[in-house]
This record gives structure tokens, C-alpha cells and sequence, in this order.
């Protein structure tokens, strides 16, 4: 489900990358652990207090341990944790397991078995939509979007950002916090952190480090976000800023020591998963180097393979005729209010709603968002600009 290439820092106790979709698995140490904790928390109030239908996507994840205690394969509605998920599980306090699963569960289950909710899996807000890099895959490089009198830039307001908040709290675990822009270059992402503590069980940062200092280190440390995201695609300065134009690979390095060298001396109990995020744009990206390179500084690695952000609206009619994940797993709200399906449409072509004047839960139930499920179940996503240019399903 997940085409993330992920590997574990070696000094963490989970070892390698398990993908779900493998086929039959024996379990390993870290399964049996976390069987075992679920099992230990069923007779505790986290698990009683629990609706009738998080308790029924609990036990799909129940019942697939089960089957791999039993060397049987998982049946296509059960799920077990995997990947980054091990070291998350880790981190979690006991009060937040069920959370935690329920969560995992619709994040990665919705989408393929085409479940609906009051809300999104994910929502994925955008403090800002500027950015002070030119990577060569992004959406940035196209002027008409990023030139300052486009229409497309600017920085959320703190009320609307609030407004958001409020009706998320409660209804959806999972925040991040990035989307089109840089979300560090936003002089209230401080406030932003402080007013989401103790709302979220996983708010993620997206950044590219160029511009941490000491203060910002410590707001991001202090706040409760479960994972910061650092965008680095490269283990050598040629070919990083090659790749990510603007950027220096020195200030980055220096950046991104720095903030493990505060979160180890002056945080030792932060629950904060640090996680190093690239692009694979070719074959030059060695991922061996990047895990030899980044791997005193970083829990998780991910490469995300190479979508052509940069030309969404000049690239060819393809046949794709899955449909796109992202309609059962994620909304985008941009800095402005804006609510869109993805980001590969960073134009909005396909946003027909703004969140100051509608609620989230009525935009993702809308007859619109119904009707492009719909279309994109029944093979016709061609119907749709730029749906028919993007390669994801």
C-alpha cells in the first residue's frame, strides 16, 4: 500500500522494513511484543471506553496477529503494524494504543477497502504555501504559482488555523503540518504547535531545516508532535543542492545536527521520531550513502519515488484507471482556507471549497467529493484535470 522505501535506524530495537502486503510472515520479536501489549490493554478502560466501531477495527487488527500466530495470511480487512509503525508503537503511552490502531487502521485500510468516515484519515494543513528552495520535482519552480503576485502565496491566519483545529480535535488523529510550502518560514508555527498540544496523537512537521535555529529547535522539541520530517534527498553537497536549488548542504547538515544535539542533551525523554524524507529522482541517489550519511541523526528513512509535481498540468494524458488513494485517506487545506483533494493539483483546479465557510465534515461527505469517488472507482479519473496527468492510484 505504502511505495515508501524505509529503513530503520541501526542503534532502534526494530530492525529492517516489513511491508503487510509481503504474504505470510512468521512473526517476529516486535510483533510478539506488540500482541502482547494489545492483549494486556483489553482489560483496561482505553479499550472499554471505546465506540462500538473502533472496537471492531481494533479487532481486525486483533485477529491479524492471530493469523500470523498462526502462520496463516492476513485476510484483506485485517492489518498488523509495520515499517515506521513499529517505532511509533514504541513511543506511544498505554492510554494511546487504541488510538493509535484505530488510527493506523483507517489510515492504511480506508483507502483500499473504499471506506468513508464523518472525516478524513488524514488532514494535512498548509501554514504557509511559500518556500525559499527551487527543487527541481516541486510545484515551486513553476513561476505562475510562486511569483509573490500569483494569488497563490501567503501565510494562514491564526484564527482560521484555530477554527480548523477545533473542528479536527476529537474527529481525526493525524496532522501534518506542510503541504506546498515551507512551513518553519510561518513566524506563528510556535503559536500554531502550542495551541494543537494534547489535541493529536500524530502531528508530523514536513521541512526542508534551512532555516532552524536554537528557538525553533526547542518550540518543535517542547510541543508533543509524534514526528519531524527533515526533506533531504542526497548524502553529498553536489548532488543535494543540485536537487534542492537554493538549499546548502552545510547549513542543512548543521541544522539537522544540531537539532539531534539539543533533543539528546536538553529533551532525553522526547517522544519526537525524527525521520529524514526524500524524493527518488534517479539512479544517482544512492540510498546506502543517505542511511550511512544521516543515520546518527535520524530514526526512519523514507524515499518516496519521483511523481512530476514540477509540470502537473503539462504532463500527458496517461491510462491510469485505478483510482487515486488520496480521495479515502487525506485532505489539504491550503493557507488560505482552501480545501483539495491533493496536492499534485496545486492550482486547485479541483477545490470547489474553502473551510471558512463550510465545515470539514461536510466538505469530505460532499456530493462532489461522492461523485469524484465514484467516477474514479468506475475507471473514468480521466474526467477530471489533472487527474488524468498523475501517475499515484
Amino acid at each position: 500500500m505504502n511505495n515508501d522505501l524505509i529503513t530503520v535506524k541501526p542503534k532502534v530495537k526494530v530492525k529492517g522494513f516489513r511491508d503487510e502486503n509481503l504474504g505470510i510472515i512468521a512473526l517476529t520479536k516486535e510483533d510478539l511484543q506488540i500482541n502482547h501489549r494489545i492483549s494486556r490493554l483489553l482489560t483496561t478502560p482505553f479499550y472499554k471506553d471505546l465506540s462500538v466501531n473502533h472496537k471492531k477495527l481494533v479487532s481486525k487488527i486483533i485477529d491479524g496477529y492471530q493469523n500470523r500466530l498462526e502462520g496463516n495470511q492476513l485476510e484483506e480487512d485485517q492489518y498488523i503494524l509495520s515499517g515506521h509503525e513499529l517505532i511509533e508503537f514504541e513511543n506511544i503511552h498505554d492510554w494511546e494504543v487504541f488510538r493509535y490502531l484505530v488510527y493506523r487502521y483507517k489510515y492504511n485500510m480506508y483507502p483500499f477497502l473504499k471506506i468513508v468516515d464523518d472525516y478524513p484519515p488524514c488532514v494535512q494543513i498548509e501554514p504557509v504555501s511559500i518556500c525559499n528552495y527551487r527543487c527541481v520535482f516541486c510545484y515551486q519552480t513553476d513561476k505562475t504559482f510562486s511569483k509573490k503576485n500569483s494569488g497563490y502565496m501567503g501565510y494562514m491566519d491564526m484564527d482560521l488555523f484555530k477554527k480548523v483545529i477545533d473542528e479536527l480535535e476529537g474527529n481525526v488523529e493525524s496532522i501534518t503540518l506542510a503541504s506546498r510550502g515551507e512551513p518553519t518560514l510561518h513566524k506563528h508555527l510556535g503559536e500554531m504547535l502550542e495551541y494543537m498540544n494534547g489535541k493529536f496523537l500524530a502531528v508530523k512537521i514536513n521541512s526542508n531545516a534551512s532555516v532552524l535555529t536554537d528557538r525553533l529547535i526547542q518550540t518543535i522539541l517542547s510541543s508533543d508532535i509524534q514526528t519531524m520530517a527533515f526533506s533531504i534527498d542526497a548524502a553529498d553537497k553536489d548532488l543535494y543542492e543540485k536537487l534542492r536549488v537554493n538549499g546548502k548542504f552545510e547549513k542543512i547538515l548543521k541544522n539537522v545536527e544540531r537539532f539531534n544535539e539539543i533533543k539528546e542533551k536538553e529533551y532525553p525523554n522526547s517522544r519526537i521520531v525524527t525521520r529524514i524524507s526524500g524524493v527518488k529522482v534517479n539512479e544517482t541517489q544512492d540510498v546506502q550513502e543517505m542511511i550511512d550519511m544521516w543515520s546518527p541523526y535520524a530514526d526512519i528513512f523514507a524515499f518516496t519515488n519521483y511523481t512530476p509535481w514540477e509540470s502537473t498540468y503539462d504532463n500527458p494524458v496517461n491510462n491510469i484507471t485505478l483510482p487515486c488513494t488520496e480521495l479515502w485517506r487525506r485532505l489539504f487545506i491550503w493557507w488560505d482556507g482552501k480545501a483539495n483533494p491533493c496536492d499534485y493539483d496545486y492550482k486547485s483546479l479541483l477545490s470547489n471549497w474553502n473551510v471558512s465557510d463550510i465545515t470539514i465534515s461536510e466538505i469530505w461527505n460532499s456530493e462532489i467529493y461522492k461523485s469524484m469517488r465514484k467516477k474514479h472507482l468506475n475507471e473514468n479519473r480521466r474526467k477530471y484535470e489533472p487527474c488524468k496527468r498523475c501517475i499515484s492510484t
